[in-house]
């Protein structure tokens, strides 16, 4: 492929990959605490770091890095000793983020800032060897710690009070997750940029819950989806010489409403199969009869079941006992001793 033989778009590639895998990973776990706006907020707080970085001379990474941990580690100490509540102190961080990213940078010496929209809305071309080593140390780390943690991780992102009483240390687990965010966002922020890292976190997430049935289906269905849009995303920004970006999250949320109406679609579908007239219900859960707890309903030379508003009757067939649905209550006659109400 033409776009294997230039070093950049090799180097540009292995980054998206890891981003693809890590950013889901982590991802999936703010969307089970209904916390998905964490990435963007850490993101802010980055661009601190970054203008720490350029203002010092120092590397941009390495300083992002720092910057994001600590706000991550400030953050989740004021949600769970302060008053603040979650969104209020996720707005502070937010905003802090950005004042003191423009504060430092307006600071900087002129021409030193030039480079800022390669942070803020990413610029993988520019990824360099050294950001490449950084990266994978950053993407083994992060997948290790899930691989060990996840069900902990899992434990305390679904219900934290049940957490907490089965002695699991919640505290330090979300300092851990919030952590993870943030080495997490400085990985992502060469591809899709700070502004853009949480939709990378989240929507693969998203996709992937609305098609798995378990948990760690969704963790892994999360990384596969992720991986393929990153490696899509910047192929084709590639070709079509568009930022690789938001070639990224629009491939992202372009698969999301395609999968949502797939699903929509799915369930509408099965439902009105469910409801129609004479449709066989193989797999019936309860068995009708004397006693059953449903109202009879005489039907021609046999006996119908009021299940739900629904009128079940029930058929012995060589397979066994199936029921038909035979319409819903307000189509049926009154039965005996049945008064008008």
């Amino acid at each position: 492929m033409e776009v294997l033989e230039y070093g950049f778009m090799q180097r540009a590639l292995l980054a998206s990959l890891m981003v693809g895998l890590v950013a889901p990973a982590v991802g999936i776990f703010l969307v089970q605490r209904r916390l998905s706006l964490l990435g963007d907020g850490l993101g802010h707080v980055a661009l601190t770091g970054v203008a720490v970085g350029v203002l010092t001379s120092t590397a941009p990474v390495g300083a992002a890095l720092v910057a994001a941990v600590l706000g991550a580690v400030l953050i989740e100490l004021i949600r769970a000793r302060g008053r603040t509540s979650g969104d209020v102190a996720l707005a502070v961080l937010f905003y802090g983020g950005i004042a003191g990213g423009v504060v430092l940078l307006s600071l900087a010496p002129r021409g030193q800032a030039t480079n800022l929209d390669a942070y803020l809305f990413g610029a993988i071309t520019t990824t360099a060897p050294a950001d490449l080593a950084v990266f994978a140390v950053i993407t083994v780390l992060v997948l290790a710690v899930v691989g060990l943690l996840g069900q902990r991780l899992y434990a305390v992102s679904d219900d934290e009070e049940y957490a907490r009483a089965v002695g699991l240390p919640v505290l330090a687990l979300n300092v851990l997750l919030a952590a993870l965010v943030a080495a997490t966002v400085v990985l992502s922020m060469r591809v899709v940029g700070l502004l853009l890292i949480s939709a990378l976190m989240i929507v693969p997430s998203a996709i992937a819950q609305l098609l798995a049935r378990s948990f760690r289906q969704a963790l892994y269905l999360a990384c596969a989806i992720g991986l393929v849009v990153s490696l899509s995303g910047t192929t084709a920004s590639y070709y079509t010489g568009t930022p690789s970006g938001g070639t990224i999250v629009l491939l992202a949320i372009a698969l999301f409403l395609l999968v949502s109406l797939g699903v929509a679609l799915r369930d509408l579908t099965a439902h009105r199969r469910h409801h129609r007239r004479g449709d066989v219900h193989a797999a019936h859960p309860h068995e009708h009869g004397a006693g059953c707890g449903h109202e009879p309903v005489p039907h021609g030379d046999h006996v119908d079941y009021d299940h739900d508003g629904h009128r079940h009757a029930p058929h012995l067939t060589g397979a066994g006992v199936h029921y038909d649905e035979h319409g819903d209550q307000a189509a049926a006659p009154a039965s005996p001793g049945r008064g008008a109400e």
